[in-house]
């Protein structure tokens, strides 16, 4: 190791045990030093990172004339191998099974890039910038080389993104189980108003954070039959036979901590045809059939979630859920026969599965199978080991949202899962019985298999059933879940449910992605607060700083530049910094109420052309998202956004008072730049639908304030930033559902004259001109009684708290006061602290 790698060593190390010291710190970060291997292989000592840029770029590229992705490439697999020596360690000291380990299975993980947060938490930033320079090229430019890792939908795989981040941070032993996309999220074009999907190539390039780990590949069984025998023992036996296979081949990604040396793993599953299944087909002279098999298999991980409302869409779901638990699972049952043998009678002593939402819940029989079929663990001995490990963390309130599928289709594809899921529903239910004795009607509603023309597997209940904890994202979603969805599964078993509000880690979201901010908080507190967000309630103490006030309103306009000029590239619509920038991005759907948001600028418009412009506030509403590719009404909002922006921003007596714009293809690189540059803060969704909400904590850890009703994580921010320093409007969630046995939108609308204009105006076709009636179902929806999100019910409300927004941005120096205070905060919202839950709470991890 050379000199200036070793100073780097030693610094980090210093860093370390400072930290370390502070008890007091729930979320302090382990220190793990050990020495080990990679992927079982020696790890060499790595060349300085100007060293290894310069090797990379002398001998793996082997180019006179560079062009910035090669320059990105080089620079990529030069910090990786930065990476080496800890992710050797760390791997090592894991697998001595001093402590217990966890494994995060989730079907998303929105990674987003990896050069600028692995330099953040290497602390390898400036060097990096100050190598460039030699070479005459800005880090900035080679960052934007690199193609997000779109492995996931929105929050969901965000959070896992997150988790993954403060899991290293804390010294967690976590491996995170995901599967490595071909295509991931969609990119979103915007023609004509409507979405297109485009596939999302981000592989096109390769990904130079992974390393192919061969060594760790299994096989994963669909299809087939069950046959059972008799030992000469008298055991009867079940075999699963005749399976098509396909391989799950390993790519690993390192994940690393906060200047701690921790280095976690994320096993990412790709799907390839295995020799023997292409062979078979081969040899029986039909070349097409074994290309056709082969690719059938590597479809399983081709894109993100496909499309299930068709019966292909589903039956690939539910192959891609039972893929990656599987292989998941092998792994470690294989891992731990290595080390440990055949023992398994302390497994789950020293395992947590987390199951992130009930896309993994199949892990639940699949456990079951392999400690049964494959290593011979007899029923209750396998039941103790899963009962004991297994974990679910819920993410929504939405019945529908939750997983349903049909038995046939089990019984075709999974028969032997579909064996072990009946056994655990009989055993189960025996006990329901036993609970509420002659309660039929319970025994129905709490199945597992939900009866009916066509019998439905609930993996929701599945996951309950099996798990030693079942946890909600926020305090409202939790009660909601032991009150509502879940409340028969809590009165049989309220000991394994629990509430952990979900986090951001502070280390993307607020010091990688708006540096300006950062470096003005650490001129004031120092740079403890990277590690423990908490550390932020000091700012507290500058809210009446006059000199520091300015220092946030200059960091606040450079950042809204920079969003301005994101928008005009995107959306050629030019956005005036010196306006209140009013931004919702989100995954579009009926629940987050981008709706709702699209009337208020409809209102503001009308004002506008009518020359109500008393007191108004100018004002740029922002709003970004992707509609699921198979959901009708959220793609017709999109329609309507872009509609009425086309209206409002090609109209010269409004471009003075309010701008308008859809961004397209939001992802996790876009957000890094809107966070940063947004003052009002849109998290709208009807009260008791959104479970928790992440985006609404990036914008208050960035310092913009919230417009928002009683709903997730909302709350617990109200609660940490007081009335006075949030916009809150609403019914609250008792207050929707005693409405919807009586609601009647037309008595809202009569009794608002706002509200009235604006659905005159939409039933006008002011917004649809040349395509007459394709708003209709937005109005019905609006207009309806059955409307579940209460749009015409909260408007009015919503447009007061616009109002008051408008008067409070109007104050400078009170607008910067208020933004400081919710940055302050924000520290209850650090996936530091979720983690930190999860850890001394439910995986009592060390």
């Amino acid at each position: 190791m050379t000199d200036t790698s070793r100073n780097r060593v030693k610094s980090r190390s210093k860093s370390q045990s400072t930290t370390a010291s502070k008890a007091a710190s729930p979320i302090a970060p382990a220190t793990q030093q050990a020495p080990g291997h990679l992927a079982h292989q020696d790890c060499e000592p790595c060349d300085s990172l100007p060293a290894a840029f310069a090797r990379q770029l002398r001998y793996d590229l082997n180019r006179n004339e560079r062009r910035p992705q090669e320059l990105y490439q080089a620079l990529a697999l030069s910090v990786k191998e930065q990476l080496l020596d800890d992710w050797c360690a760390s791997r090592s000291q894991d697998a001595l099974y001093q402590r217990k380990q966890v494994a995060y299975l989730s079907l998303e993980f929105l990674m987003g890039r990896s050069l600028g947060n692995a330099l953040l938490n290497l602390d390898l930033t400036d060097e990096c910038r100050e190598m460039l320079q030699g070479y005459a090229v800005a880090l900035e430019t080679l960052q934007q080389q690199e193609h997000d890792a779109g492995l996931g939908n929105g929050g969901l795989g965000r959070l896992a993104a997150c988790f993954m981040d403060s899991c290293a941070s804390l010294g967690l032993a976590v491996t995170g189980y995901g599967i490595r996309y071909e295509y991931g999220m969609f990119a979103q074009q915007i023609v004509d108003g409507y979405q297109q999907e485009q596939p999302d190539r981000w592989l096109r390039d390769g990904n130079p954070w992974e390393v192919r780990a061969s060594q760790h590949n299994v096989t994963v069984p669909f299809f087939g039959h069950v046959q059972s025998h008799v030992d000469r023992d008298g055991r009867r036996h079940r075999a699963w036979v005749d399976t098509q296979d396909v391989l799950a081949v390993a790519y690993d990604m390192p994940v690393p901590g906060y200047r701690n040396g921790r280095v976690n793993t994320l096993r990412l599953w790709k799907a390839e045809a295995t020799d023997e299944f292409d062979l078979a087909e081969f040899n029986q002279g039909d070349y097409t059939e074994a290309v056709a098999a082969k690719n059938l298999a590597e479809q399983i991980t081709m894109v993100l979630y496909p499309n299930d409302s068709s019966e292909n869409g589903k039956e690939l779901r539910l192959r891609q859920q039972y893929f990656l638990s599987s292989a998941s699972l092998q792994d470690l049952l294989t891992t731990w026969v290595a080390n440990k043998g055949l023992d398994f009678s302390e497994f789950a002593k020293f395992h947590v599965l987390q199951l992130n939402d009930t896309h993994p819940a199949i892990a639940v029989p699949e456990l079951m199978r392999l400690l049964i079929d494959e290593y011979q663990l007899e029923w209750q001995a396998a039941w103790e080991i899963v009962s004991h490990c297994m974990a679910y963390t819920n993410h929504t309130l939405l019945p529908e949202a939750l997983e349903r599928w049909p038995v046939r289709m089990f019984a075709q594809m999974l028969p032997r899962i579909l064996e072990i899921i009946y056994e655990i529903n009989a055993r189960y239910l025996e006990l329901v019985a036993h609970h509420w004795p002659g309660d039929v009607s319970r025994l129905r509603q709490m199945s597992i298999i939900e009866e009916g023309d066509e019998p439905h597997i609930r993996m929701a209940y599945l996951a309950i059933v099996a798990s030693f904890s079942v946890n909600g994202v926020a305090a409202l979603h939790s009660r909601l879940l032991t009150t509502g969805l879940f409340r028969d599964f809590y009165e049989l078993w309220p000991h394994k449910f629990n509430n952990r509000t979900n986090g951001v880690t502070p280390r993307r979201w607020l010091a990688h992605c708006n540096p300006r901010l950062a470096a003005l908080i650490s001129s004031r507190l120092g740079q403890d607060w990277l590690s423990d967000l908490r550390c932020l309630t000091a700012l507290n103490a500058f809210t009446s700083d006059k000199p520091f006030i300015a220092a946030w309103r200059e960091v606040k306009q450079a950042n809204k530049q920079a969003l301005a000029e994101l928008v005009a590239q995107r959306c050629q619509v030019n956005f005036d910094p010196s306006m209140m920038f009013d931004v919702q991005v989100k995954r579009i759907h009926e629940y987050k109420r981008q709706l709702l948001n699209i009337m208020h600028v409809i209102h503001l418009y009308q004002r506008i052309v009518s020359g109500d412009t008393r007191g108004m506030q100018p004002r740029c509403v922002l709003i970004g998202g992707k509609a699921a590719p198979g959901y009708a009404m959220a793609k017709l909002v999109i329609k309507l956004a872009n509609n009425v922006a086309h209206m409002v921003n090609e109209d010269p007596r409004v471009s003075p008072w309010l701008r308008f714009a859809f961004l397209p293809d939001y992802n996790v690189s876009a957000m890094e730049v809107i966070c940063p540059g947004t003052d009002l803060s849109e998290q709208i969704s009807t009260a008791g639908k959104e479970a928790s909400g992440t985006g609404n904590m990036k914008f208050m850890m960035n310092g913009a304030l919230t417009i928002g009703t009683l709903d997730g994580a909302n709350i617990e921010m109200l609660e940490e930033v007081g009335e006075d320093n949030f916009f809150l409007f609403g019914l609250n969630a008792l207050a929707v559902e005693e409405l919807k046995a009586h609601y009647c939108p037309a008595q809202y609308i009569a009794s608002s004259a706002a509200l009235g204009g604006v659905m005159t105006l939409l039933k006008s076709g002011h917004f649809n001109l040349l395509e007459p009636g394709i708003f209709d179902p937005i109005i019905a929806a609006i207009e309806s009684p059955q409307d579940p999100w209460m749009l015409a019910a909260d408007f009015e409300t919503y447009r007061l708290a616009q109002l008051q927004a408008a008067k409070a941005y109007q104050d400078p120096l009170r607008w910067t006061a208020m933004s400081i205070r919710n940055t302050a905060v924000s520290g209850r919202f650090s996936s530091d602290v979720t983690i930190a839950g999860y850890r001394d709470h439910i995986w009592g991890a060390q």
